[in-house]
Formats: C-alpha cells, sequence, structure tokens
C-alpha cells in the first residue's frame, strides 16, 4: 500500500467511526504504530483531523471527499502557491504568517529558499518570520539562519494558532514587509474572512503591521463566505491562487486594485 493510500484509508476510517486509535489503525492496515503516528500527524498538519492522545478524530475537513485530491492535488496546488510567495521575499525582510495548511507550506518554501541561506551578513538575519502559528514556529526553529519572533496568546486546537490580548500586544510591537495570510474565505462583499471571530483579529493585526498584505489561498476559497472579516480587497495587494479562479471574478478583483498572480 502506497502512502497516499494508507492516509486515505486513514480518513475513511476516521469518518467511519468518529476517531481512531493508533494501534487500531496499524493492526487494520498492517503497518507499524510509529508509521501511523505519522501519517496522523502529516494528517493533521493539513487539518484533516484531530491528533488525540493515543489516536485521532474527524474534523470537518475529514468529510470533504473525494480524499485523494483532498490529500494530493490540493497539496501540490498549495506548494506551488507558497514558492510563488516565496519567490516574492528579500533577504533581511521581515514577514507575517498566520495558521492554516496554505500559509504552512509558505513558511516551508522560505526555509528552504536559497535566498535565505546563512552567508557573511551575520549581523542581520537573512530572513525574519513573525507568526502565531505553533506548528510553523516548531518547524522553522530548528533553522537557525531564520528568526523566530512568536505571539503569545491563546491556542487553537483546530489551526495551531495563538490568539487573543497576548498575542495583540506583540504584534502591535512590530513592522513587517510582507504578510502572507491564509483564509476561509474571499467573498465580493466581505473581502477576506475567517471561522473565528478572534483569528480573523489577529489576521487583521498581521495585516495593519505589513507594507504589503498578500493572501494564499486556493481558489475554492472564492465560493466561501466565511463568519468573521480579516480585510476588505481594498487593504490586500495581492492574491496568490491558482487557475481555477473563476475569470469574472478575476476581472473584478483586478480592477480594485488587487494584483492576482496564478500559481
Amino acid at each position: 500500500m502506497s502512502k497516499q493510500d494508507r492516509l486515505n484509508s486513514i480518513l475513511e476510517l476516521v469518518v467511519e467511526r468518529g476517531s481512531v486509535e493508533v494501534e487500531e489503525a496499524a493492526q487494520i492496515l498492517g503497518v507499524s504504530p510509529a508509521t501511523i503516528r505519522r501519517d496522523f500527524d502529516a494528517l493533521s498538519a493539513r487539518q484533516l483531523l484531530n491528533r488525540t492522545h493515543g489516536g485521532a478524530s474527524a474534523t470537518g475537513g475529514s468529510f470533504n471527499l473525494p480524499l485523494t485530491y483532498k490529500v494530493a492535488k490540493d497539496d501540490e496546488i498549495k506548494k506551488r502557491i507558497a514558492l510563488v510567495a516565496a519567490g516574492m521575499v528579500k533577504r533581511h525582510q521581515v514577514v507575517g504568517i498566520n495558521g492554516g495548511t496554505t500559509a504552512t507550506e509558505v513558511a516551508r518554501a522560505l526555509a528552504a529558499s536559497p535566498e535565505f541561506a546563512p552567508g557573511d551578513d551575520t549581523e542581520r538575519p537573512p530572513l525574519t518570520v513573525v507568526t502565531n502559528a505553533l506548528n510553523i514556529a516548531t518547524e522553522l526553529t530548528v533553522r537557525h539562519q531564520i528568526r523566530i519572533v512568536v505571539t503569545g496568546g491563546v491556542a487553537r486546537a483546530q489551526s495551531y494558532e495563538l490568539t487573543g490580548p497576548y498575542a495583540e500586544a506583540v504584534l502591535e510591537e512590530v513592522i513587517i514587509d510582507v504578510a502572507f495570510l491564509g483564509v476561509e474565505g474571499l467573498h465580493p462583499d466581505t473581502g477576506a474572512a475567517a471561522a473565528y471571530e478572534d483569528e480573523a483579529r489577529i489576521n487583521r493585526m498581521l495585516a495593519s503591521r505589513a507594507n504589503r498584505v498578500v493572501i494564499v489561498a486556493h481558489s475554492s476559497k472564492f465560493e466561501n463566505r466565511s463568519f468573521a472579516t480579516i480585510a476588505p480587497f481594498s487593504e490586500i495587494d495581492v492574491i496568490i491562487t491558482d487557475a481555477g479562479i473563476d475569470p469574472r471574478v478575476k476581472k473584478s478583483l483586478e480592477e480594485q486594485g488587487v494584483e492576482i498572480v496564478i500559481a
């Protein structure tokens, strides 16, 4: 069984049962518990399931079938978006990144970019990343050439994002060159939006502290009207998306002054 098939099988188990234990999944799929733990972690990072003590449980994303498309095709699109985003950043800049799967891919692309490799300019870090996402901070901390600034706050399990007044206090003190924001929805009436008001508030602050605001989003996000506003399109400089965007939507946004980049 390939890794792709195994991930799909795990999601099917979680959807069918609501939750599944590591040992149970390992026995059913005929692999080691260590492999299942790694698969659980990978699917949790994509927000397709929740990690629990000793296992995993379903999230809303677990039910978004077909699973192969969700896990494989969407991930490839997000990686292309992330590479374009990383190419917009110059050495020594300060980058803000929120939580979410696409934003996480942006962080990974930045970390892998030769633009930010260690050099002779030791007095200034090649890149500074300001984030409220615990998973992003954890991944980038081992990249010693990247300076990581993490907000405080209360952690939201579904997105690994820190929110609340402690996060806001840190963001009030920083100046960001470019903010990359993943979103839940992009709608003509509301602009960029998030599912939860506390996440939206922190995302708004990240945007307000940035000289340039870049939304990184799969084209399906343009169909979503989410709950809490992050920013109207008048406050967004660039949207990086894929070729699935409706041409009429693209034209409308460009007429409003938003640059649309197709990854």
